[in-house]
Parts: C-alpha cells; structure tokens; sequence
C-alpha cells in the first residue's frame, strides 16, 4: 500500500511512509482514513516519510493536503511535524508544504535523513527546540 501509517499512542505520534507507487488520491484517502481512525485523536505529532514517494506533488495538490490538514483539527491538533525527503524535487515541494500547511501544525521541517527528522521531533518534545532548524539543504547525493 503506497501510503500507510501507525499511531504510536504512548510517544503520541503518527508515522506515515508514502511509497511508489503513489497516487494524489491515496494521499486524500490518507486524510480521510485517519479521520475515521478513533486512534487519531489529542494532540498528535506527525513523522512524514516521502523518501521512496514517486509523485512529486504540484503547487495545487499541496493546497489541497493542507486544507485536508485543517479538515480534520476537529479530530485532532497536530503538534510538530517532520518530513523526510531525500531526493530534491520532493523536499523542494515539502519545503512549499511546510509554508503552506505551517499554521496547522505547531512547528514543520522538512529534513533529508531521518535521523535529522527524529533528533528534530525529540527536541521538540523536550523544549530544546529553537524552531529555526531547517534540515539539510544541500543536494542528495542520490
């Protein structure tokens, strides 16, 4: 299944790992499943792993994850999220995620390796987070 995820309750985080080969419409259902998921409730963080994505998404398409984001902060408040994206097209479209989607979380950054992302998400929780850490930026070496 191109986009699965788990909801570990007692770290209070949703991972999600988007695959090949992947569709914008299994990105939707995504939203809807968890909305639907009585696990995905509180206050949530979000690791987000599009690494082995194929869709790099358009500028519209993230428009409408983010409004899909807000559709379901009834259900629940998203804490911090981090993205993992490794090759550049992806993380460049993450990056115009994380402005676009940015108010609905209470902090995003897209990262290169994962283990970046969960030093990142960790500090988060911790307080020693300076919000201003942005990820690796260089190109991947891939």
């Amino acid at each position: 299944m191109p986009v699965t995820y788990t909801i570990d309750a007692t770290r209070r985080l949703i991972r999600t790992v988007c695959a090949r080969p992947l569709t914008f419409a299994q990105v939707m259902d995504h939203f809807r499943e968890l909305n639907e998921d009585p696990a995905c409730t509180g206050r949530l963080d979000v690791l987000l792993d599009v690494s082995d994505g194929d869709l790099v998404p358009e500028s519209h398409q993230i428009g409408a994850v983010a409004a899909a984001v807000l559709s379901i902060r009834n259900k629940v408040q998203f804490g911090s999220c981090a993205v993992v994206a490794s090759r550049d097209a992806m993380f460049g479209m993450m990056r115009v995620f994380e402005v676009r989607a940015g108010d609905h979380f209470g902090a995003v950054h897209v990262f290169r390796k994962m283990a970046e992302a969960e030093i990142w998400l960790a500090s988060q929780k911790t307080g020693a987070g300076s919000g201003s850490v942005t990820g690796s930026r260089g190109r991947s070496e891939s």
